[in-house]
């Protein structure tokens, strides 16, 4: 039995804060039932993204709504709070809140609590590089993935219809900026899906178009290896995909790509996936960060020097005692999210019935990915892959690490249902703007443009 009765905050609804809760009201089911717990979860979305997922999303491979996970109907026993923590003041044990209530009312809300969770995961890192917040394309919700989809698809239908070259060129060239998982994947997979379209259009070939990723350093993937991320360059060269190392995005005005190598690409597309920085919440908290804007924490998942404040995944820095070697921290990506969180939900009942708490200890098992329909990239255990068995090692992991049986038996229908028919081609770029067409008809303008379709997404 726990000590007292405990209000348990969770901020976040990712990896970290779903399966956080999910373990808690496991291990605490008899305590809830009695009252001698609460769990709150405050997120942004009613449900969480499982991001691998989401470069097979924009291909069309798998749809959207598997791709999340409904936290109301997995976390049955918590309350959901739709909504952002704002601040956070754990001196005091409040956290300031603001949901679709407050925002119409214009103000905040405070919730006390006993016991924090921070895992609000991370917010993409974007520099000041001119015409990026005004053409760039970010690669980290399930709405930019379909939206993605969309736009590539539009661009295919504008070179088809355009007698401009100019036009047509800038369409048809695709900047992808960021080498790790979510540039590689998205590309992979994108091109994958725009080459196979491409058959249905009379007049755009697969060699119309022009596909661009460019990464900062001298390598890309660096999660499989320094010989498997050659081979993914090899492999997506041979795909008539430049790669460009050592080479930055200088600015994207006026739709025209400038690198750092002096090269300039008309384009009216440009994907950002180059890394992510901590969410803001951890800068507006009373809690100790470390030099790179991450909270301090133990091996133990609580954060360092204060009481009853746990973090993990992208915003704790968690050291790794694996390696032996002071200072070392894990990485903050998936596979130590996901199994920081079981222990953080262990580690805080073993906090509230007073038992000793467990370290956090795991060895890095490796990674994959894919570049599309039957290619990939792995390196498990020590053992490398690539092609065909690697692509089918990614979508087996992931298989088995996306949450619920429910959305595993859904993916892998999907993926058995498309390969037995045809890809769909369709772009519904009037999703993102349902009410252009009617506000169209009723003698207004379009909400945000009045140039813009009203049918697409650009």
């Amino acid at each position: 039995m726990v000590k007292e009765r405990a209000r348990i905050l969770v901020v976040g609804g990712g990896y970290v804060g779903m399966y956080t809760a999910l373990r808690l009201q496991r291990r605490m089911k008899q305590e809830l039932s009695r009252g001698e717990a609460e769990i709150t979860v405050v997120t942004p979305d009613p449900y969480m993204t499982y991001q691998p997922f989401l470069p097979e999303a924009a291909a069309g491979a798998i749809s959207p709504r598997h791709v999340v996970v409904p936290l109301r109907r997995v976390l049955d026993r918590c309350r959901i709070i739709v909504g952002e923590a704002t601040s956070i003041d754990h001196a005091h044990r409040t956290a300031t809140l603001t949901t679709l209530a407050t925002e119409e009312a214009g103000g905040t809300e405070k919730l006390a609590y006993d016991e924090l969770v921070l895992a609000p995961g991370s917010v993409s890192r974007t520099l000041p590089i001119p015409g990026l917040i005004d053409y760039g394309i970010g690669f980290k919700t399930v709405e930019e993935a379909i939206g993605l989809r969309n736009h590539v698809i539009e661009q295919m239908d504008i070179a088809s219809s355009t007698r401009d070259p100019a036009i047509r060129d800038a369409a048809l060239t695709f900047v992808f900026v960021g080498g790790g998982y979510a540039g590689v994947e998205a590309l992979g997979e994108l091109e994958d899906m725009a080459r196979y379209a491409a058959r249905y259009y009379h007049n755009v070939k697969p060699e119309d178009m022009k596909w661009i990723l460019v990464e900062a350093s001298d390598r890309i993937l660096p999660e499989v290896g320094e010989e498997m991320g050659r081979y993914t360059v090899t492999e997506l060269r041979r795909r008539n995909i430049q790669v460009l190392l050592r080479t930055r995005l200088e600015s994207c005005a006026g739709r025209v790509a400038v690198l750092s190598d002096g090269q300039r690409f008309p384009t009216r597309t440009v994907v950002w996936t180059a890394g992510v920085k901590p969410h803001p919440i951890l800068a507006a908290s009373d809690l100790p960060l470390n030099g790179r804007g991450r909270l301090k924490c133990t091996a133990q998942l609580t954060v360092e020097g204060v009481e009853h404040a746990w973090a993990a995944g992208d915003a704790a820095a968690v050291p790794d005692v694996t390696t032996g070697e002071p200072g070392s921290l894990t990485a903050p990506n998936a596979q130590h999210a996901v199994r920081q969180a079981r222990l953080l939900g262990d580690n805080i009942s073993h906090s509230l019935r007073g038992e000793p708490l467990e370290t956090y200890a795991h060895t890095y098992a490796g990674s994959v990915a894919s570049l599309g329909l039957h290619k990939g990239v792995a390196q498990v255990y020590g053992r490398k892959l690539k092609g065909y068995p690697a692509w089918f090692m990614h979508r087996a992991y992931h298989l088995s690490r996306v949450p619920t049986v429910n959305r595993k038996t859904r993916v892998l229908a999907e993926w058995m249902l498309a390969g037995l028919f045809k890809r769909e081609i369709v772009s519904l770029g009037s999703l993102e703007h349902p009410r252009a067409e009617f506000e169209l008809a009723a003698g207004g303008k379009h909400p945000l443009d009045p140039n813009i379709n009203p049918k697409g997404s650009s």
